[in-house]
């Protein structure tokens, strides 16, 4: 029995758009990210003016998986996260999200926002896992299929540098 490759993380860059384009158009069809889109956040992920943290996942030469975040003040926001189909139940998107979670660190910010289908019960359940609250919704946020989205929120402890639940609660809808 051969013990599976662990996949390795490192920064995207503007040859991963090809493999990550055709990731992205299997595992989200109906609102797959354009290539200009993803050459926007490269354009904003390097030097000392970054605002961006974007990484992919690598088993050989194969892309299993990416993730992104924004970074604005001390706003961050959870792009995309992406794990190949025959990588899901692996770990690999806890992965993803802790090194997007480490990067929201890095810029100083005191909260991650997300949004996530209202449907994708998986993806909700990772970031659950992760301390993210559900705090609204914005309708027809996924275009188009006109599917809602579920906007969480995680609040980190900035004394301490590590995660912490919100006790707060300052919005219950968002409308978008």
């Amino acid at each position: 029995m051969t013990t599976p490759e662990i996949p390795v993380l490192r920064e995207m860059r503007w040859w991963d758009i090809d493999s990550v384009l055709e990731l992205e158009k299997d595992l989200f069809p109906e609102d797959a990210w354009s290539r200009g889109m993803f050459w926007s956040e490269l354009a904003h992920s390097r030097g000392p003016e970054a605002t961006r943290r974007y990484v992919v996942a690598e088993v050989g030469e194969r892309l299993v998986g990416y993730a992104g975040l924004a970074s604005a003040g001390e706003l961050a926001d959870v792009q995309t996260i992406a794990v190949a189909r025959d990588h899901w139940g692996t770990g690999l998107g806890s992965v993803l999200l802790a090194e997007l979670l480490r990067a929201a660190t890095a810029f100083e910010c005191a909260e991650v926002m997300l949004e996530c289908r209202i449907d994708n019960v998986r993806a909700q359940k990772l970031y659950e896992r992760f301390g993210f609250e559900a705090i609204g919704f914005r309708r027809g946020y996924y275009q188009p299929g006109n599917v809602d989205a579920l906007v969480m929120r995680l609040t980190t402890a900035s004394d301490s540098g590590s995660a912490a639940v919100s006790t707060s609660e300052r919005g219950t809808e968002i409308n978008g």
